[in-house]
């Protein structure tokens, strides 16, 4: 595990001595919609039923409004504690090219969310930009989500299949997800009939699951990557966007390069890596706000 000590007290528990965990690196860069930076620089987000606060002090991780329980149950796995990222980096950082970024995001950690929302998150996110895919995630919530209160502020857990069941195309669209309203109705209804079991597609291999995925309407091979590898831990997978194409281009491509064979060289560099690699791309990519001629 990435930490030295666990620690209960009263609404907290305490990680001593963690590595590879840093807020900014883990929650910007493109895996999650609903998590927020506070203006102490805290992190509040919402998930698996449950508000949290995320506290980084030196060494030590804080985790605000739970306890040991929900740590074992949820937090360990959610953060994906029980992996040494040291290692990754380590193999990863082999490849001088790769090192640069890895050096740079070297506190990211993949987190594992849960499929639906991940499924519908990611729908929404085809062609939308990131405070945009935010809003829209938020106010499905807010809509068809449970109400949790924290520190004086409500918060809204992401709906189930079956609260959804009932909403109109025109009611999702609304929302603020545009055209994707009608990929979305869709993906509801096949979860809720059983057409398209999230659990069995996550149990499948790695390319049978992005198959699987991809026979949801409005999942094209990114968002399939991307729902594998942010919620079922598929970590073969290689999501190609705008940042990871410059990224990759930048380090080892031409410029004219398709992103089908960005994905097939990234997949066939990095192996059972690709995931990790594709998250250190991405995240030095666009912040450094890399660009190609």
């Amino acid at each position: 595990m990435d930490f030295k000590e666990l620690i209960e007290e009263e609404g907290k528990v305490i990680l001593k001595g963690v590595t590879s965990f840093e807020l900014p690196h883990i929650f910007d860069c493109g895996q999650c919609f609903r998590w927020h930076r506070q203006s102490n620089d805290n992190y509040i987000g919402v998930a698996f039923g449950k508000v949290i606060e995320v506290e980084k002090c030196d060494k030590d991780v804080i985790l605000h409004n739970t306890n040991l329980e929900d740590f074992n149950s949820i937090w360990c796995d959610y953060f994906d504690l029980r992996r040494n990222y040291s290692d990754i980096k380590e193999e990863l950082g082999k490849d001088p090219l790769l090192k640069k970024a890895v050096d740079f995001g070297y506190g990211i950690r993949l987190l594992q969310q849960e499929p639906f929302e991940i499924l519908i998150s990611f729908i929404t996110s085809a062609n939308n930009r990131i405070p945009m895919i935010k809003r829209a995630i938020e106010n499905i919530s807010k809509t068809y989500g449970n109400q949790l209160e924290y520190n004086g502020k409500t918060y809204y857990t992401f709906p189930t299949p079956e609260a959804l069941e009932k909403a109109t195309m025109e009611e999702i669209e609304a929302l603020g997800v545009g055209f994707r309203a009608k990929y979305i109705i869709d993906g509801i209804k096949s979860v809720v009939e059983g057409t398209r079991s999230l659990e069995h597609i996550k149990s499948l291999s790695d390319d049978d699951c992005h198959e699987g995925l991809k026979g949801f309407n409005g999942v094209g091979p990114k968002v399939s990557d991307c729902i594998m590898l942010f919620s079922m831990q598929k970590y073969s997978a290689f999501p190609v966007d705008v940042w990871v194409k410059r990224a990759m281009q930048f380090f080892y491509l031409a410029p004219d390069v398709s992103l089908p064979k960005i994905r097939a060289f990234g997949r066939e560099k990095f192996g059972e890596l690709s995931g990790f690699a594709q998250q250190y791309l991405f995240y030095y990519a666009r912040e450094n706000n890399i660009k190609i001629d």
